[in-house]
């Protein structure tokens, strides 16, 4: 059915306006006879929200393995180990399908999810969260990284799972190149990350240097190879926590490489202000990159929920506004323009990183719609707006309600 949805107030526009759909896209002006009609009553309008970070094959299994007592990256990874032994691809996508739904009422209509890729889950991981994609492909868009988190080098047999990884359905090539045990070895980290992405022309996108260890490097030998290989626009690095640690000369230069291999760069803040500084005497580091100075260098920044409820993160609803106002308090963007701009990392910012040809308003674009209960962005920060209805590819998928009833008076 078609729609129309009235009064519609777009983000970073001034006056209400209608928008009209039809056979799931956005249209031109006018709508057939019979459309269904939707009134935004002004309330601000978003092209659903972008989840560009996540990992859904390990979400919610922090209830089935011992808790992270030191609460460090290194321990979360250890935990799984046993966890992922046990994996079965039923449970995987059981788990899965939660969270796509559980993003799906919050707004979200497009994921990308890291996998894990090793010996130690083989490809169940993939299967699984693929399993789930199908079930879910008329609500929700998913894009999956093959993942390889515990090195390529250093764990058997994990780059011939990387090839068949992509060959059974994964789309994009993932990569953790500061898991190796020496420097070399991570630049053949990437440099294998480049030959698999060169073979099936698919995009990068990294696990970088999520570290409080200042000696990190990996994201500068990224972006020199990004170059090399000229896969400029097409590659992601996620956490980039050394990159906050280092000192100004060498930070500056690694940002000015960044710019010029036109990398896309994800922080992840609620992750990773619960997992860096552990082991830091006071003043502990917030953990999360050089947000502000990335930005200010033009290049494009996103942030993503990382994780849900799992050995590295005990929280997460996967909620962009959630997100959204933990990354402008860790990264002190608190002026009107930076609290815009955090808007725009779960919007435009986010459909970049997953380079979304048909996300937005335009006659021709993917009809997906998110109404918000509130008329700005500042507001839907503050009050963790609801959102009151998700559209997706041209029908209603979600309503909800906030209702709040008042039985005082002044």
């Amino acid at each position: 059915m078609d729609q129309i949805v009235k009064n519609a107030r777009l983000w970073r526009e001034d006056d209400v306006r209608d928008l009209y759909i039809a056979d799931g896209k956005f249209a031109e002006e006018g709508a057939a006879d019979g459309a269904e009609v939707i009134d935004a009553g002004g309330r601000l309008c978003v092209a659903g929200f972008v989840e560009p970070h996540i990992h859904l094959d390990k979400a919610l299994i922090n209830e089935s393995v011992r808790p992270n007592v030191s609460g460090t990256l290194d321990e979360a990874i250890e935990i799984i180990w046993e966890r992922k032994r046990a994996y079965t691809v039923d449970e995987i996508a059981e788990r899965a399908g939660r969270v796509i739904r559980s993003a799906l009422a919050n707004g979200v209509t497009r994921i990308r999810s890291h996998v894990d890729i090793d010996n130690i889950g083989g490809l169940r991981p993939l299967e699984g969260v693929a399993k789930a994609r199908r079930r879910h492909e008329d609500v929700m868009d998913i894009q999956i990284v093959a993942f390889p988190q515990e090195g390529i080098l250093q764990n058997e047999g994990t780059e011939e799972l990387m090839w068949q990884a992509m060959e059974a359905g994964a789309d994009v090539v993932g990569g953790m190149p500061f898991n190796e045990k020496h420097p070399q070895d991570s630049a053949r980290h990437i440099s294998i990350a480049f030959e698999i992405a060169k073979q099936f022309d698919a995009d990068i996108d990294m696990h970088v240097d999520e570290t409080d260890d200042t000696s990190a490097r990996t994201l500068e030998m990224l972006a020199e190879q990004t170059i090399e290989y000229g896969w400029q626009g097409r590659v992601t690095a996620g956490h980039t926590c050394a990159l906050a640690g280092y000192d100004e000369d060498y930070a500056n230069y690694v940002i000015g490489r960044v710019r010029e291999a036109g990398i896309h760069m994800i922080t992840n803040p609620a992750t990773n202000l619960m997992l860096q500084g552990r082991l830091d005497p006071q003043p502990k580091r917030r953990g999360i990159t050089r947000v502000k100075e990335l930005l200010g260098e033009g290049i494009n920044v996103s942030f993503g929920q990382d994780c849900v409820k799992d050995t590295f993160y005990p929280f997460g609803r996967v909620d962009p506004l959630e997100v959204g106002l933990i990354a402008a308090h860790a990264a002190h963007m608190s002026l009107p323009k930076e609290i815009e701009t955090v808007f725009d990392m779960q919007t435009n910012a986010a459909a970049k990183v997953m380079r979304l040809d048909d996300y937005g308003f335009a006659p021709g674009c993917r009809a997906d719609l998110v109404i918000l209960d509130a008329e700005s962005a500042a507001e839907a920060l503050t009050r963790q707006a609801a959102r009151s209805v998700v559209i997706k590819n041209g029908r209603v998928i979600v309503e909800n309600e906030k209702k709040q009833d008042w039985r005082w008076s002044p």
